[in-house]
């Protein structure tokens, strides 16, 4: 049987106690919520934190609203409730495409949106996601609180710019007229990572884009941010062609490894093929919010 090295459990009362007791325990410290994640790793022995800290109480961040010209999620909003917020499905219809593709009823109910972002798995949708509506996240630590940009926010395979001592709080995305979305993926059976995803964001002003944003998951050690199909998108009207030629550009700028999802040259065939088929989707959506 596996079971975890020894560690000591807390359970956090508030964010500023959450805190306090990443301070007390140190860098051996992890905060759990879902837990789908970690506690595999922790069987596997491929994590061995000496301090668990609970922050399943911590109703504050724990919401989905709009606050000005952004809509704002709390760290501890399960995938379940990502699935069924109207307000989401009406202004990034991406996630609920997302969610419903996302492992099974039992991971959706417990697992957070936090928590999906902090494992960093460059299979995982919802930071292909975050990265094509240009969302930014809060990060909290003793000192004060910052705003980090996505695409800084994953900095490498599992690793993220959350520091010793920090504790990511929010997820940040801005509202802008004409918006449209899709997230498309391939999978092995339901509910498994990605073998290829694509999340596409565009915003149509009178009959063109304004901006898009495209990402990838599963084609590569991170999350793949596609800024060349970006620029390529920008400035032009909506036709079949222009997202064909994105979905082309997304197969040569990915990265994918070869294991037991697939070869290489066909996860590149999928990436462009999701692409496209996220575009076409998103040009749909944003076409009928402008009209």
């Amino acid at each position: 049987m596996q079971t975890p090295a020894p560690f000591e459990y807390e359970r956090a009362t508030s964010v500023a106690n959450a805190l306090a007791l990443l301070e007390r325990h140190g860098p051996e410290a992890r905060l759990v919520a879902g837990g789908h994640s970690l506690l595999p790793m922790m069987k596997l022995r491929l994590a061995n934190p000496s301090h668990l800290i609970d922050i399943n109480d911590l109703a504050e961040l724990a919401y989905i609203r709009e606050d000005g010209d952004e809509i704002v999620i709390g760290a501890l909003t399960r995938h379940v409730e990502l699935l069924k917020s109207e307000l989401l499905a009406k202004r990034f219809p991406l996630f609920r495409d997302a969610e419903q593709v996302i492992a099974d009823p039992v991971v959706r109910n417990r697992g957070t949106i936090g928590g999906s972002l902090c494992q960093a798995d460059a299979a995982e949708d919802l930071s292909a996601v975050c990265t094509a509506v240009k969302a930014r996240v809060v990060i909290r630590g003793a000192d004060g609180e910052r705003t980090v940009g996505i695409e800084d926010f994953h900095i490498g395979p599992y690793m993220t710019a959350v520091r010793d001592g920090e504790l990511l709080t929010e997820v940040r995305i801005p509202v802008r007229p004409g918006a449209g979305s899709a997230h498309e993926k391939v999978e092995r059976r339901a509910g498994d990572w990605a073998i290829a995803a694509a999340s596409a964001s565009l915003w149509v002003d009178g009959g063109k884009i304004a901006d898009a944003g495209v990402a990838l998951s599963g084609v590569g050690p991170t999350t793949i941010h596609l800024a060349r199909a970006e620029e390529l998108l920008r400035g032009k009207a909506p036709s079949d062609d222009l997202f064909v030629h994105a979905g082309q550009i997304a197969s040569e700028d990915c990265s994918p490894s070869a294991d037991g999802r697939g070869p290489v040259d066909y996860k590149r065939h999928l990436a462009g093929v999701l692409t496209t088929r996220a575009l076409r989707r998103a040009a749909a959506r944003a076409l009928h919010q402008e009209a």
